[in-house]
């Protein structure tokens, strides 16, 4: 090969990798501008009234929620089916609360109490004990890694199955359970990744536990003072960071299961959905996390205590689990409610399309 001819090969060579950086500049110029546009917060600068005002308009927090209600009332049938078939995966290969530690907990706590709670209210206390304890894991066993990936894909495949059927009903095609549960896997690997995505946004909040464990036992909580106070800033801080990024990622796990979404693709859009409106959407977030929490006391507390009067009655009947047995159909209950009620939300502002002014 001629002297000539390498160096034009040369020069063809330097002029495409200068085609190929130019090209890379202008894409990633061209996507800056279209996310600023998209965009009208900007980080350490103040954001006019106009350019955060953009309409959501949403049902009252109880009127939402009964809509919900009507929803899977109106499907209670399919949904049902749903919760029994999750239930029936967890307890086979996760396993329930152990029976015989409930028991020696329950044990335990009236040994315990003594007089300070006695009469009707005493045993309502301590059946509230009891299920603090049964939800906080006082009552569970140790699961194995395996048992939690089950548990994991367990919760991704109601979530999914859940969002499948409720977008096929409402676009008033006729389905049966099996469809979704054949159908819904689908986004499996992609709703897997945005799960990941919440779990690392949810580090800021894992930290400020971690470091409140390691201030309470250092005494510089209860010191009070400067640190005291610097350290409740700090931890708010934190725990604001991830509600802020969460909120978007929570809608995030809908938009994914759209066909031909990527994950990526539904976190920015999902990002696009809530700027603008964030606060609205966190505080209809934090409502459901509210009437999660208020159901499961309401239904839990009489459970505990009708529990403890038939075994009281009936001795011969105490090896059977039936606290751990209603906490775990409650845990299916809880999943179906929760990808209900944020797949609902979605729909309502997604319907609500106005751009940040």
């Amino acid at each position: 090969m001629s002297a000539q001819k390498k160096k034009v090969i040369k020069q063809n060579t330097t002029q495409r990798i200068k085609n190929s950086i130019q090209g890379m500049g202008t894409s990633i110029k061209a996507s800056s501008q279209q996310y600023l546009a998209r965009r009208p917060h900007r980080s350490f600068r103040r954001t006019k009234r106009r350019d955060f005002a953009r309409s959501l308009q949403l049902p009252g927090y109880f009127a939402f929620t009964n809509y919900v209600r009507r929803t899977l009332s109106t499907h209670r049938k399919q949904f049902l089916i749903i919760a029994l078939v999750y239930t029936a995966l967890s307890g086979i290969l996760v396993g329930i609360a152990s029976q015989d530690t409930y028991t020696a907990l329950t044990t335990t706590i009236q040994e315990t109490s003594g007089d300070l709670l006695s009469g009707s209210w005493g045993e309502i206390g301590k059946a509230g004990l009891l299920f603090v304890s049964a939800i906080s894991g006082g009552a569970s066993n140790n699961l194995s890694d395996v048992q939690q990936l089950y548990a994991g894909l367990i919760i991704l495949m109601t979530w999914l199955t859940t969002v499948w059927l409720l977008r096929s009903i409402l676009a008033g095609h006729k389905v049966k359970v099996r469809d979704g549960l054949y159908n819904a896997s689908a986004p499996l690997l992609s709703t897997l990744i945005v799960s990941l995505v919440l779990i690392i946004q949810m580090l800021p909040i894992a930290l400020s536990v971690i470091a409140y464990s390691a201030a309470s036992s250092t005494g510089l909580i209860a010191a009070g003072g400067v640190e005291a106070m610097l350290f409740w800033i700090a931890a708010g801080l934190l725990m604001l960071l991830s509600l802020y990024w969460i909120t978007s990622t929570f809608i995030a796990l809908v938009v994914v299961t759209l066909p031909g979404m990527y994950p990526l693709v539904a976190l920015r859009t999902a990002g696009d959905l809530v700027i603008g409106r964030r606060m609205r959407i966190l505080l209809r977030m934090a409502w459901l996390g509210l009437s999660i929490a208020v159901s499961w006391v309401v239904i839990m507390i009489p459970v505990i205590m009708i529990d403890g009067w038939m075994k009281g009655l009936w001795p011969a009947i105490e090896w059977l689990p039936i606290v751990p047995i209603v906490l775990l159909i409650l845990s299916s209950g809880t999943v179906i409610w929760a990808a209900s009620y944020i797949y609902l939300l979605y729909r309502r502002i997604v319907a609500d399309d106005a751009a940040p002014a």
